[in-house]
């Protein structure tokens, strides 16, 4: 006895009839599945109701369909678990960026804007003289020289004047710097950015903080920098 069925706008008011038309209507109303679990039981009394009596159907597969029905159900949930968390974690992040507002912090960058002056940290691996070389946003070079380091941070400040004494404007320059090692090879020196964070842009994600009219992800800073306390007489 043949039973005959239409495929209904919802699951809930309607439920398909047969196996191919439930899981394509179960396709279109997943929300609905995690929202209502009677949505669930509604599909597995509907396909008892209309299985053929003379060929009913197998306890195999109506044990598995019930598994797959609850695993869909509980994945649906852990979907929506997952989504609260990762707003939750949004929302922490954008709040610890705010704090770096108004500080001072050193960020990973050899590119930084010049506006009278700009200055670099050398994380100098140990005593050594290094090899400087400052160029514009064009890739010309603008100033070469040669400057002490001893080991640890080290900071190099740039007042804007070539080596032919040019006063060069305000801009982006960059900033590498190398030292010979016991082969006389050249080997590069890590370069910072210290600044004070401008604003901080929470539309954005990760957060983004803006330093020196250039932007950086929390991920990029490496210190922060307290202003010292003045001497007490």
């Amino acid at each position: 006895m043949a039973v005959q069925a239409t495929m209904p706008t919802t699951i809930v008011s309607a439920p398909a009839t047969t196996t191919a038309d439930k899981t394509a209507a179960a396709a279109t109303s997943s929300t609905g599945l995690a929202d209502n679990f009677q949505t669930f039981l509604t599909l597995l009394t509907t396909q008892l109701q209309n299985q053929n009596p003379l060929d009913p159907l197998d306890t195999n597969q109506f044990t598995q369909q019930l598994v797959q029905f609850a695993g869909v159900e509980q994945q649906l949930k852990s979907n929506e678990q997952l989504k609260s968390l990762i707003a939750i974690e949004k929302s922490a992040q954008a709040t610890q960026a705010l704090i770096y507002v108004g500080g001072t912090v050193a960020v990973d960058g050899t590119s930084q804007q010049f506006n009278g002056s700009a200055t670099w940290n050398l994380a100098a691996p140990k005593d050594a003289t290094a090899n400087i070389t400052i160029t514009n946003s064009t890739g010309q070079t603008v100033y070469t020289g040669n400057y002490p380091l001893t080991k640890g941070n080290v900071s190099f400040m740039w007042d804007g004047k070539g080596n032919n004494g040019t006063q060069w404007p305000a801009g982006i320059y960059k900033m590498s710097a190398t030292y010979k090692d016991s082969a006389g090879k050249d080997v590069a020196i890590p370069t910072e950015i210290q600044g004070v964070v401008d604003s901080v842009d929470l539309t954005a994600t990760p957060a983004l903080l803006t330093i020196g009219g250039k932007t950086y992800t929390t991920d990029q800073i490496k210190r922060v920098i307290r202003p010292s306390a003045p001497a007490t007489t």
